[in-house]
């Protein structure tokens, strides 16, 4: 296969060119583009004007999709390892057999318990997940984990436990945006997201806040970079709710009528040594104040945080502290604020009381069903009896996408089964039993659910733009496939809901409901029935969005009045039914929902509907913050590595063609004109970066948005790639060889990605 470049299209030129509506897959953002196709390579893209969400923005990422989706990585044939460690190619009967088989052998030898599935979607196909969770059921797998695990864990543990349910900003509207270890400029996060940032910057009336040891491209329009010292934003948000409670800031009318246990929190930021917390995390104290008062006396504040937290010491705590800023100031339910919201289908199960389960191994917690997947390979080379031995991977790259890679290779050799369903041998694929190739992205129907707005939510269900590459199947077929292999159903089972979908939504919601009746234990694996019965009526190539019609039916139940409001008619199963129709009708996405800002509050998930501001734990880690150190470089290791930075071009492990990459093709070491001076380094030399899990050779670019100590690496390098289709190699460096396990978060276990201990070296 050959990539081609795709280029900026214009209306003039392109006017009577035929265009096709789908997304970008490269951020959770999934911003509505328009593609142009020759056969089929992607030559042409713009932004979709009519798309609901993204109004025609997108970034010079959706540029090159046609990298993704054209590449000699792309597999075409089911591949079954052999016992010398080479792959077979092998006919779908023959592999979908062989599969059920290798997994069932370990579930009858050793229980469910030996089972484990990892992955089930990506930034833009979250449909898959849904698939994949027929198969869980139908083998009885209740262990799984996935890439959330890695990063937003913590924060869904806070979340849970202050509000039942997650909560988004209005960025779009709030006087006050603050991001905390986030680069929307390269990461997103929220709708046209450059535009919002470019407007608040023109704006003398709204003001940003950017908490980031980094200068970034979104700190340079900011009003306020707090650049702290690496790893110290724990005491720099701690220092601004100090000020806020300190110098009489808290809207206490609304801590009195929406929040319980506000009291203990209030106090322990009372006892904040603001001074002291200044000095540990580089921001002077003026500049703190200054800020905390702009936030306090604002209006409206949205926060949002990601990685550059997430995955760095006291993320949990930060997830925390980060929050209590806009609920001391109540900017709650309002336009402009932080608010609940209604969603397609909720991407984590939220624990009010904070007691999770923990795995019979290592006895971490398990958040929100989830295991913490840096611990997977822990989970697989022990002598427990407990000790996972199959795995299911979907959609996902964990060898190369998770701390220690050489971790994980050992423990893929020590599983006695594994499967891998993914469009391209990837690192993961080259390690398991069988690998089943996927249709891509553009290849099915897809959509996600990073649906996270208010008052309206869109959600976008998108056709396919091509056929299915030959050998490939859509993941809805295999996961179909693999259930019937199983024997949970047969053509029998399934006719009467075949016959009344032919009839219609109405007649086949009645059957639906008369099916779970007299058929309970085919309740797991609605998704596939839904697939092969109601999929089957959908037009040409949109049989996979049937799974949507429940995920449509739950919304409606749910949410009545708010998908009425947004002008779907109807009352009960038939609101349901129209909603479902409307998303897969319309390319450009549906408002599936359209609240007010009162029913932000019936959306928590709390008994008495108001945010529970104590967190035992957490007040306790505040109390103790002072105690901990704020620098954990050494002599061995004087500088501090933030491993996966977002750059302009860089995206997720689906992009292994390097070529797609216009600039920064190796994924420079970015280090601090000091640095580079010190070290005798100049922009493209070479440059060894050592830490306690690997060492790598990167070239250099020298930057002055680095401080002195702090280095980055890009994320999505290190893939082996062939553009040829031989043998492959890898171009740049794979962060996760050089981070470990060792250092993580004590409450989700999330990585210090962000935080590595790491040495230089200069190479001649």
């Amino acid at each position: 296969m050959t990539t081609t470049e795709p280029t900026i299209a214009s209306d003039d030129v392109d006017s009577k060119l035929e265009w096709h509506k789908t997304v970008c897959i490269l951020c959770s953002a999934n911003c509505g583009v328009e593609v142009r196709l020759d056969d089929r390579e992607i030559t042409r893209v713009r932004g979709n004007k009519d798309h609901v969400a993204s109004k025609g923005y997108t970034c010079e990422k959706a540029l090159r999709l046609n990298h993704y989706q054209n590449n000699t990585s792309r597999l075409t044939s089911p591949m079954r390892r052999e016992a010398d460690g080479s792959y077979t190619e092998v006919d779908w009967d023959t592999a979908i057999a062989e599969v059920v088989a290798g997994m069932t052998s370990v579930r009858d030898t050793y229980g469910s318990k030996a089972m484990m599935y990892y992955g089930g979607g990506g930034q833009g196909n979250h449909l898959v997940g849904a698939y994949g969770s027929a198969t869980r059921r139908a083998l009885g797998i209740t262990i799984r984990s996935n890439a959330l695990a890695q990063e937003k864990t913590g924060e869904a543990w806070v979340d849970g436990r202050l509000f039942g349910t997650h909560t988004h900003g209005d960025f779009h509207h709030a006087e006050v945006s603050v991001f905390v270890g986030k680069n929307p400029w390269h990461s997103h996060g929220f709708d046209e997201a450059r535009r919002v940032l470019k407007d608040i910057a023109a704006d003398e009336a709204r003001s940003m806040v950017v908490i980031d040891p980094r200068r970034s491209e979104t700190a340079d329009l900011a009003d306020f970079h707090l650049q702290v010292k690496p790893g110290t934003d724990a005491f720099c948000i701690a220092a601004l709710g100090a000020i806020i409670v300190q110098e009489g800031l808290v809207d206490q009318t609304f801590i009195d009528e929406n929040t319980t246990g506000a009291d203990d929190v209030i106090a322990e930021l009372g006892k904040v040594d603001v001074a002291d917390y200044s000095a540990r995390c580089g921001v002077e104290q003026a500049q703190l104040e200054a800020a905390a008062r702009r936030i306090a006396g604002a209006d409206s504040v949205a926060v949002l945080e990601d990685l550059g937290i997430e995955m760095a010491p006291n993320s949990t705590l930060v997830s925390y502290l980060q929050k209590l800023l806009w609920i001391l100031t109540g900017s709650f339910a309002k336009p402009g604020g932080m608010t609940t919201h209604s969603s397609m289908a909720p991407l984590f199960n939220y624990s009010t009381s904070g007691k999770e389960p923990a795995t019979p191994v290592t006895g971490s917690q398990i958040i929100s069903d989830l295991v913490q997947c840096n611990e997977i390979p822990e989970l697989i080379s022990t002598d427990h009896d407990d000790r996972i031995r199959a795995m299911f991977i979907e959609s996902a790259n964990p060898v190369h996408s998770l701390a220690g890679g050489d971790d994980w290779r050992a423990a893929m050799a020590e599983l006695e089964f594994s499967v891998v369903i993914d469009v391209a041998m990837t690192e993961t694929a080259r390690l398991a039993s069988y690998v089943l190739p996927a249709s891509s992205q553009y290849e099915k129907v897809e959509a996600t659910f990073f649906s996270l707005s208010f008052p309206d939510n869109s959600f976008t269900v998108r056709a396919p733009i091509l056929e299915p590459l030959e050998g490939t199947l859509p993941e809805p077929e295999i996961h179909a496939r693999i259930v019937r292999e199983l024997g949970l159903y047969d053509d029998d089972t399934i006719a009467p809901l075949k016959a009344a979908a032919e009839e219609g939504l109405e007649a086949f919601g009645a059957a639906m409901m008369t099916a779970a009746a007299e058929h309970p234990e085919l309740a797991g694996v609605a998704p596939v029935i839904l697939y092969e019965t109601l999929g089957a009526t959908l037009p040409e190539g949109m049989a996979g969005a049937a799974v949507v019609w429940f995920s449509a039916q739950q919304v409606a139940m749910k949410f009545g009045a708010a998908v009425r409001a947004a002008g779907i008619e109807g009352d009960d199963a038939n609101l349901g039914n129209n909603l479902f129709r409307a998303l897969v009708e319309e390319p450009d996405g549906v408002v599936f929902t359209r609240h007010t800002y009162d029913e932000a509050w019936n959306l928590l998930k709390t008994d008495d509907k108001k945010i529970n501001v104590n967190i035992p734990e957490l007040v306790a880690d505040l109390a103790a913050l002072g105690g901990l150190p704020t620098d954990h470089r050494s002599e061995e290791f004087p500088f501090i590595l933030a491993a996966g930075e977002r750059r302009s071009f860089t995206a997720n492990t689906i992009m292994r063609d390097p070529a797609w990459r216009k600039r920064d093709a190796e994924g420079a070491l970015r280090l601090s004109p000091g640095d580079a001076e010190a070290m005798g380094v100049e922009t493209g030399g070479r440059i060894r970066v050592t830490t306690p899990g690997g060492s790598a050779v990167a070239v250099v670019e020298v930057n002055d948005t680095m401080q002195d100590g702090f280095i980055s690496l890009p994320n999505g390098m290190g893939l082996d790639y062939s553009p040829a289709g031989g043998e492959p190699e890898a171009v740049g460096i794979s962060p996760n060889e050089l981070t470990t396990v060792d250092w993580k978060d004590a409450y989700a276990g999330t990585p210090w990605h962000k935080h590595v201990p790491a040495r230089l070296e200069p190479v001649a």
